[in-house]
């Protein structure tokens, strides 16, 4: 039998069907009770002739409704392709016409906006997210003919958008597959009997690929139509959530809580942290409760790619590990030559458990999978012991003075500050070195935050070049993507031109 996500749901809901496989605002629904309202979600797509490999397009808001209408678009052999449910009706339109849907669901908020789009990028059946709760107790279908392949596509997800618009990036059946394996095999709490906490939009790979990944695997999903810190703690606490996969802001929210201090946390076996350097004091944070974070490094092309292992997330936890048992990382420099021990360069990725490229854009994919690497654009470096480091994007290099700055280096330490959130650290062009970095921070009492500190603080912390030719203060938080992480495009396009009414503080 083919090594499939739709093999494996069918297996729980035959083998378990009194298994929790959703616990959604506080709504919930077993693996045979999933199967059904799944298989009746199939049937419809059938009747409005949608046929395996078939695009299925969603923009919603995450509901238990939209976990079980990508259920029931796997089991139809159809391709779900989740969208920003931020999204412009101009962006859904370019998306529209790069995977060529034909259904889109809808929620009532985004109803509008995509008739719109579906204006703008020719007739595809509109279907209101409502129907997909109707059908739950529709009369029971036919059971459907179709079995998939491991190559066959399962989900298209679109790139965070960081480098420009996302692309779409395809996961396979056997892939998304061996990547639950994976997990299971290295870390059995993320499996049956286990239960995970699922933050992520399901229009990036850290709600669709992780929701898919655990249920494949028998594990109980939980999730919430909204991410509040108050709930996110009292899912963990309450139904003693075995593993938690997330940003680095949801850790930090959840912190931040008064009744953080004296919640029991034992549960979790397993807590991978990604998105943006950690804090050294959240680490010591969650340790105090017995929780070790584990910094990860991966992408939307790879997922997860896993996190540091027990001895390096204890004593060295910036690092990301040396891969998994079905990945592994290469760092290599810029003629292709594999980079020594400590020397920076690009990370690549290998793995049975990556896309298989992107959707109906043959040259990307040609030009970011090659030879059986994914080639990912960021900067890294390897100790010698395989273990990664990741340092930033290589386009997050600022060259000023003809020496290279990274800007997460420089955010981490102005990070280090009392009362700073989070900042972003950007080039700007500058007269003497040619660019130079200007710092934007934020915090909770920003008035109170001075640029002159920042500076001398960074003066003690970074060579002098590092140091931040500029610093301005925002008040408000920083625009994010579906992902969790800082939408820095948006930061870059916003400041682009600051520095020309801005104080030089070096």
């Amino acid at each position: 039998m083919a090594f499939t996500v739709e093999r494996a749901l069918k297996w729980w809901a035959r083998d378990k069907p009194d298994t929790l496989a959703l616990h959604y605002d506080g709504e919930t629904v077993t693996f045979g009770e999933l199967n059904a309202w799944a298989l009746r979600i199939a049937a419809y797509l059938d009747a409005q002739g949608v046929r395996p490999g078939d695009r299925v397009a969603m923009v919603a808001a995450n509901s238990l409704d939209y976990a079980a209408l990508i259920v029931g678009t796997v089991l139809s052999g159809a391709i779900a392709n989740p969208l920003s449910f931020r999204a412009s009706a101009r962006d859904l339109a370019k998306s529209f016409g790069i995977t060529d849907p034909l259904v889109v669901f809808a929620d009532e908020d985004r109803a509008s906006t995509v008739a719109d789009a579906l204006g703008l990028a020719g007739d595809r059946l509109l279907v209101s997210m409502a129907t997909v709760r109707a059908l739950r107790d529709a009369p029971e279908p036919a059971a459907p003919a179709f079995e998939a392949r491991p190559e066959d596509p399962v989900f298209i997800i679109g790139t965070s958008g960081s480098t420009g618009f996302p692309k779409g990036v395809i996961y396979s059946h056997g892939g998304t597959m061996t990547y639950a394996a994976e997990f299971v095999l290295m870390q059995p709490a993320t499996g049956h009997g286990g239960g995970a906490l699922v933050t992520g939009p399901y229009s990036s790979a850290s709600g669709t690929l992780c929701m898919l990944q655990f249920l494949a695997v028998g594990a109980t999903v939980y999730s919430e139509s909204r991410f509040s810190p108050e709930s996110a703690l009292r899912l963990l606490r309450e139904h003693r959530i075995t593993t938690f996969l997330a940003s680095t802001i949801f850790f930090e929210r959840i912190a931040a809580l008064p009744e953080f201090e004296n919640a029991d946390l034992s549960s979790i076996a397993f807590a991978q942290i990604s998105g943006a350097r950690v804090n050294p004091a959240l680490l010591q944070r969650y340790r105090e409760k017995g929780v070790v974070l584990r910094q990860a490094y991966g992408s939307t092309e790879a997922g997860g790619a896993w996190a540091a292992r027990d001895d390096t997330a204890v004593s060295e936890p910036e690092k990301c590990g040396p891969g998994a048992m079905f990945s592994r990382f290469k760092v290599v420099r810029e003629d292709g030559a594999p980079a020594d021990p400590g020397e920076s360069g690009e990370i690549l990725i290998a793995s049975d458990c990556l896309a298989t490229g992107y959707w109906n854009d043959p040259e990307q994919t040609a030009a970011t999978f090659r030879d059986g690497w994914l080639h990912t654009a960021d900067r890294g470096m390897l100790d010698a012991r395989g273990n990664l480091t990741f340092i930033d994007r290589i386009k997050d290099i600022i060259i000023t003075g003809g020496l290279n700055v990274s800007a997460m280096e420089v955010e981490a330490a102005i990070c280090e500050m009392p009362g700073i959130e989070e900042t972003v650290v950007i080039a700007v062009p500058d007269d003497d070195f040619g660019e130079a970095p200007l710092a934007i921070v934020h915090g909770p009492d920003a008035a109170g935050i001075q640029p002159a500190a920042v500076i001398r603080h960074c003066r003690e912390a970074l060579a002098s070049y590092k140091v931040p030719r500029y610093v301005t203060v925002e008040p408000e938080p920083f625009p994010r993507l579906p992902s969790g992480k800082i939408d820095k495009k948006t930061v870059r396009e916003a400041y682009a031109e600051r520095h020309k009414v801005l104080e030089k503080l070096r």
